[in-house]
């Protein structure tokens, strides 16, 4: 049976009297947005999804698997030597769990709010001085090196600083530094031939949760609040909505014969 969009829910919304999880993606959601992230976790309108990435998801299941076999071999994987990175992947019982954003995941419960904040990591690697390293992977395909430069990667960063500051929270001494684990498909080849092959590069960025927790406590009474924030001025689902309210509302143009 087909999943449909489900423009008007009833179920997980926040209410003040229970327990409410609030993911990493929301949490980014009310900064791009504090309108859509209102309709979202608390009216039940959420933003229309967009297509599944099945190939990235391939991909990460992929690099998970195979940083698995050296994690249950406590050696450092040859990406991590060929790039310098003393490490290993983190063996700990948790692992699954943490890496199950949508059942579990890292999660804390947020002082003076019924917030359970949660988060889904990709990897965890420690170094020697016993530091967790926050790793994520990405996949894409483009001609230029891949880099964390554009506009739309402060996502990616914002995510990376989320997840060191949950990790944090639950007692764990967790590196400055996280790596971005990234796959780039090379669509230059003659032909096909049933294989896309991929460049791995490992980037590493360095992380600064000073702003989470506030930005949370923002997000929190922003849910409290009867009134309807205002929308991002750069918000396309919003920009889309309001065009569309402004041609509806227009007269009708009198054809004359």
């Amino acid at each position: 049976m087909s999943t449909y969009y489900n423009p008007k829910r009833t179920r997980n919304l926040f209410q003040e009297n229970s327990k409410f999880r609030l993911s990493r993606s929301k949490i980014d959601l009310f900064i791009e947005c504090p309108q859509c992230f209102y309709f979202d976790r608390k009216l039940g309108v959420a933003r229309p999804p967009s297509f599944p990435f099945t190939l990235n998801s391939a991909v990460d299941q992929l690099l998970k698997k195979e940083f698995d076999i050296y994690r249950s071999q406590q050696r450092p994987h040859p990406l991590m030597q060929s790039h310098h990175i003393n490490a290993i992947p983190y063996d700990h019982v948790n692992m699954e769990i943490w890496r199950d954003s949508l059942r579990n995941g890292i999660t804390y419960n947020l002082p003076n709010t019924n917030l359970e904040i949660t988060g889904g990591v990709d990897d965890i690697w420690i170094n020697p001085e016993g530091e967790l390293i926050i790793v994520d992977y990405k996949a894409t395909s483009k001609e230029s090196q891949v880099n964390l430069d554009a506009e739309w990667q402060n996502g990616y960063k914002r995510q990376m600083e989320i997840y060191q500051w949950l990790f944090r929270k639950n007692g764990f001494k967790v590196s400055k530094t996280g790596y971005f684990v990234y796959a780039n498909a090379d669509a230059g080849a003659d032909a096909f031939n049933h294989t896309l092959k991929f460049e791995i590069s490992i980037l590493p960025y360095d992380g600064n949760d000073s702003w989470v927790e506030n930005t949370i406590y923002e997000a929190f009474s922003c849910l409290q609040s009867e009134e309807i924030p205002k929308s991002s001025q750069n918000c396309d689902y919003c920009n889309y909505r309001n065009a569309v309210d402004e041609v509806i509302s227009e007269p009708k143009q009198t054809s004359l014969l």
